[in-house]
């Protein structure tokens, strides 16, 4: 009798895990968003640009739609910050991560002014060119 408790026991663990695991409550939404299309702006130096790709780390569905539904706001914020630039300031390492700290500064204080900001978590360069 104890071995066919036992098996029966055994044969539904691995129902029992399958169930549970169904039951796990999911993370909140964490989603990266493209500022698509890049961003290509002439520079202070005459014939100079600069082509950035940028993605936006924002966590939570509140969130996501809120930066999608201020993207233009947030493109313009950034092509007027980016557009006045040198070439200078952007050679090195630790220029271009000053830039990307900056630039996840001036967003959130944009998103700020007109709603929260709260989920939006950085900003990330996926492609960098000056020119």
């Amino acid at each position: 009798m104890q071995k066919l408790i036992l098996l029966v026991l055994m044969s539904l663990l691995p129902v029992l895990g399958l169930a549970k695991s169904e039951e796990a409550p999911q993370g909140p939404v964490i989603e990266y968003l493209e500022m698509a299309p890049k961003f290509t702006v002439n520079l202070a130096e005459p014939r100079k640009y600069l082509m950035v790709n940028i993605q936006l780390l924002v966590e939570g569905a509140e969130a996501v739609e809120n930066v999608k539904k201020h993207m233009p706001m947030l493109r313009h914020e950034i092509i007027m910050m980016l557009s006045g630039m040198h070439v200078a300031d952007m050679q090195t390492m630790e220029q271009r991560e000053a830039l990307r700290i900056k630039t996840k500064e001036m967003l959130t204080q944009s998103l700020e002014k007109i709603h929260k900001s709260e989920g939006f978590t950085d900003v990330f360069f996926s492609e960098f060119l000056v020119n």
